[in-house]
C-alpha cells in the first residue's frame, strides 16, 4: 500500500494498528514512525480505515457526543453489534440506546482491553 511519499510496509501497518488499539495519539505514532506529523496522519488515517476489530474486543466509542463502551458480539461488513457496558458508559444514554447497538468501525475511538493490558504491564515493571 502506498500513501503520498511513504509506502506502508507490513511492519508500519502492525505498529500503527497496535498503537491505535492502545489509544495512542497521532503525535506519539508519528514519533514512533520517525515521520513528520502531517505524513504520519495520512498513514494513520489510511490504516484506520482498514482496521477491523475482532469479536470480544472491548471498544470505546461516542454516541451523540457521549462516551460509551461495549464488547463486540458480532461483526458485520463495516460495523459491529456491541453489547453496551453501562458501568463505563454515559448513564443518560440509557433511554436512547438499547442493551445492544450497531457501531460503525469508523466510530470506534479505541480498544479498551489493549489499553488495560498496557496499564497492567506498566504496573508490573
Amino acid at each position: 500500500m502506498k500513501v503520498a511519499k511513504v509506502e506502508i510496509t507490513a511492519e508500519v501497518q502492525e505498529l500503527v494498528e497496535t498503537e491505535l488499539r492502545k489509544g495512542a495519539s497521532n503525535s506519539r505514532i508519528a514519533n514512533l514512525l520517525n515521520l513528520p506529523y502531517k505524513e504520519a496522519v495520512e498513514i494513520i488515517e489510511t490504516i484506520k480505515e482498514d482496521l477491523r476489530p475482532d469479536v470480544g474486543d472491548e471498544i470505546v466509542f461516542s454516541f451523540r457526543d457521549e462516551a460509551m463502551e461495549g464488547i463486540i458480539e458480532k461483526l458485520l461488513t463495516n460495523s459491529a453489534i456491541v453489547k453496551i457496558n453501562w458501568t463505563n458508559s454515559a448513564e443518560r444514554m440509557h433511554d436512547l440506546v438499547e442493551e445492544k447497538t450497531v457501531v460503525n468501525f469508523k466510530d470506534i475511538e479505541g480498544f479498551k482491553n489493549q489499553i488495560n493490558e498496557e496499564t497492567e504491564d506498566l504496573k508490573e515493571e
